[in-house]
């Protein structure tokens, strides 16, 4: 299945919640949360390789309004819920439409 909608997010923990932030982020993949879903090909956590406190999360979706409908259910409010309070700012979206690729973790 290919990706037709996806973003990157960079996520600014709290001094010091940086991991809690990734562990939450994990959460994600669990059974019933958004990254679980089959309309989720990419999901991928990474750390900040200079400040373990900043997160980045590539998605990919399906589609737009597959991601759309995802994030609205009660499992992915949530986490965004719970990610709010561990956060030192706003954090930062870039959308992109994706063409090709690899993963293989």
């Amino acid at each position: 299945m290919l990706a037709d909608y996806g973003f990157n997010a960079t996520l600014t923990a709290k001094p010091g919640m940086g991991t809690q932030l990734v562990d939450l982020l994990l959460t994600g993949l669990d059974e019933g949360s958004p990254g679980a879903s089959e309309h989720c090909v990419v999901y991928l956590v990474s750390r900040s390789a200079s400040d373990s406190d900043v997160v980045h999360v590539t998605e990919g979706w399906t589609s737009e309004e597959d991601h759309h409908r995802i994030f609205a259910s009660e499992a992915a409010q949530a986490i965004v819920a719970r990610i709010g309070g561990l956060l030192a700012k706003e954090s930062e979206y870039t959308d992109y439409v994706p063409v090709l690729g690899k993963a293989a973790f």
